[in-house]
């Protein structure tokens, strides 16, 4: 496990280099952002069970790619699949690659934006204080956490205090994260979590658990790294989606697939290939029919208005 140097020094690394280039039904997943306003929840986050592992979490990077349906299906809703981005595996992204110029143009930055990587990251730890208390527990105390950009520069903001003298994942000397959830605007708001000001041994039921159960391999919960033909899937999907058209199963089921409906969270589940379902637009709101086709004239279509973005960074 790396040291609380060790880890500073790599984030301030990481944070020179950024400057210098510009829910599943998996209940070992905490779902933090299903408590109620204006409570907390604590947790103690673990290291991570991989030793190479300099840090004591993980990140994803995920793209969203919305379709204006699911082909076939009647009464279409606008359905969103998730894919992961090349970038988490230190390559290419062809959708990132497609996507990059547009922020030169600021007629193309909203959709840029639209189509850009969504960050989030995984942590593991105990729960040790949630309101309301949970139905249905693992006997596996040692859950994962999927923490929101907010939260993790939380965390990363308590590493990097001089103050701190040891890793908050210490099983001595450790400190306990407190997540605090209130409301800004329409958006659940974690600003005000905070850190305990006291360090806080783990107790002999929490060692147990380690010692029985062992701690996860974070990277084990990433999803599967695209071979050739899941790239190509990729990359039809992102040009049948900025066309407007709607989700091929025939084309693409076998890769990247909506799974139907579920809880919207504050943060996107650790799985491959989901996707969110969200009712159609309500009549009374300001929208913009998109364009359906089936077929090559979807792929045409998607062509051309890529076409059109690439000659219009070109002038």
């Amino acid at each position: 496990m790396a040291s609380l140097q060790e880890i500073r020094a790599k984030l301030l690394a990481a944070s020179n280099q950024n400057s210098a280039t510009g829910n599943s039904g998996d209940n070992t997943i905490f779902a933090h952002w299903n408590i109620a306003e204006g409570t907390t929840t604590t947790l103690r986050f673990l290291p991570d069970g991989d030793p190479d592992n300099t840090y004591f979490w993980i990140e994803r990077a995920m793209i969203k790619l919305p379709f204006a349906g699911v082909k076939g299906e009647a009464n279409p809703k606008e359905t969103i699949v998730q894919v992961p981005c090349m970038e988490m595996w230190g390559e290419t992204c062809p959708i990132l690659t497609e996507v990059r110029p547009w922020f030169k143009d600021k007629s193309l930055e909203e959709m840029g934006k639209k189509y850009w990587k969504k960050r989030s990251y995984l942590f593991q730890g105990f729960v040790t204080d949630s309101k309301p208390q949970e139905d249905n527990t693992p006997e596996n105390p040692i859950r994962r956490f999927i923490l929101s950009t907010q939260l993790f520069n939380l965390v990363k903001n308590a590493v990097m205090d001089n103050e701190i003298e040891e890793l908050p994942t210490d099983y001595v000397r450790g400190l306990d994260f407190k997540i605090a959830k209130t409301t800004k605007g329409k958006y659940a708001d974690y600003s005000t979590s905070t850190w305990s000001r006291r360090e806080r041994a783990l107790n002999d039921e929490e060692r147990g658990a380690i010692d029985q159960y062992g701690l996860f391999d974070l990277k084990t919960f990433l999803p599967k790294k695209p071979g050739p033909d899941e790239i190509k899937a990729i990359t039809e999907m992102f040009e049948a989606s900025v066309a407007g058209e709607e989700y091929d199963a025939e084309r693409w089921g076998k890769y990247y697939k909506p799974n139907g409906s579920y809880n919207k969270s504050d943060d996107d589940t650790f799985e491959t290939g989901t996707a969110r379902v969200k009712p159609a637009v309500a009549p009374d709101e300001t929208s913009v029919a998109a364009p359906t086709s089936n077929g090559a004239e979807a792929s045409d279509r998607a062509k051309d208005i890529l076409q059109m973005i690439r000659n219009r960074q070109k002038q």
